[in-house]
C-alpha cells in the first residue's frame, strides 16, 4: 500500500518548524539539507539563501513529514491560504491529545478536540506557522486510516 508523506513549503522558517515539529512527534531528522548543499558554478546560491533548507525530513510512524523554504525568487507562500490539512489518526485518545496540544500550543484553534458527532474524536487547528492540522481517534480504526 502506497504512503502519503505531506510536503510543506516555508518562508525561510522550515528549519525552526520543524524543530518544533520534532519536539511533539520526536524522532530524529532523516535528512537536512541546505541550499548552500547545493551550490556550484552552475547553480549559484545568493548569501540570505545559504542557509535555508532545501529538504528536511522527519520520520512519523511509516511516513515521512517533509518541507523546505521556498527560494525569496520564486515569491512567498501564503500562509494563510493553504488548501489542505495533514491528518492524524491517533491511536488512543491520550495520544490524540498529546499531538493536539503540543502542535496547537501558539496556534488558532479551529475546533477543540472532544467528540464529534460522527463518533470519532477530533480537533482541527492551524498552528503557529500557518500550517492547518486535524487530529482524530477513532475506536473503530485505532490509528490504522
Amino acid at each position: 500500500m502506497a504512503l502519503i508523506n505531506p510536503h510543506i513549503n516555508f518562508n525561510g522558517n522550515a528549519e525552526e518548524a520543524f524543530t518544533f515539529y520534532k519536539s511533539v512527534f520526536g524522532g530524529e531528522f532523516a535528512m537536512i539539507m541546505r541550499f548552500k548543499d547545493l551550490e556550484n558554478p552552475e547553480f549559484p546560491v545568493a548569501e540570505s539563501e545559504a542557509h535555508k533548507i532545501m529538504h528536511i525530513a522527519l520520520p512519523i510512524g511509516q511516513n515521512i513529514l517533509m518541507g523546505n523554504d521556498v527560494p525569496e525568487i520564486m515569491g512567498r507562500v501564503n500562509e494563510n491560504e493553504n488548501r489542505s490539512k495533514i491528518a492524524i489518526s491517533a491511536e488512543s485518545r491520550e495520544e490524540a491529545d498529546r499531538l493536539f496540544n503540543g502542535l496547537s500550543a501558539g496556534g488558532t484553534i479551529e475546533m477543540p478536540i472532544e467528540d464529534s458527532p460522527w463518533g470519532s474524536y477530533f480537533g482541527m487547528f492551524r498552528d503557529q506557522y500557518g500550517i492547518e492540522w486535524m487530529v482524530d481517534f477513532d475506536p473503530k480504526y485505532k490509528g490504522k486510516i
